[in-house]
């Protein structure tokens, strides 16, 4: 079984670009907080995490299964794991950046995608397990417009269209059984 540690300190997947994503147009307009789109990121990569390590357990995927170089997909799966784990732990212990806080949550909603993938295929592809791989895929990408050129962590309708995704990947990873 993996377990999800948020208290180590290792290096982020994602190196945050600086306080120079603070003083973006739309950071002028006052479009959010840095300390609520913060919290936004990291509640989204929090619940990403958890459904990654839902769908590991009912994998059988276990801590021991992460390499340093991954080749098969319960490594690949348990790799992720490990990683956004660990920079989610760190999340709050480094300076306020949204655009980097967002990619924390779009890896860990990578990870999640990783981790459906390999229960797909543990359990057999039956339609609720299909349709959870296709909704983590979903909700991966809406992450990844969350964090990219366009949003920088700060879009709130790209956040919210993320925000729903994972929602919508939670609830068909319990229709799949993985939770």
């Amino acid at each position: 079984m993996i377990t999800v540690v948020r208290d180590d300190r290792e290096m982020a997947m994602s190196e945050p670009t600086g306080a120079e994503q603070l003083t973006t147009p739309q950071a002028e307009n006052g479009l959010a907080s840095a300390d609520s789109l913060r919290e936004v990121h990291a509640t989204r990569g929090r619940k990403a995490l958890d459904r990654a390590a839902a769908a590991c357990r009912y994998a059988g995927v276990e801590e021991h299964d992460a390499q340093a170089v991954p080749r098969d997909p319960a490594a690949k799966a348990a790799n992720a794991l490990r990683l956004s784990a660990q920079v989610l732990a760190e999340l709050h212990h480094s300076p306020l950046d949204p655009a980097a806080d967002a990619r924390c949550a779009r890896n860990a909603a990578a990870a999640a995608a990783i981790a459906a993938q390999v229960a797909r295929d543990h359990g057999g592809v039956t339609e609720p397990s299909a349709a959870a791989y296709r909704a983590a895929l979903k909700a991966s990408q809406a992450a990844m417009q969350a964090a990219g050129s366009d949003g920088m962590g700060r879009n709130e309708d790209l956040n919210a269209d993320a925000d729903a995704a994972e929602a919508d990947a939670l609830l068909a990873a319990q229709a799949a059984g993985w939770i």
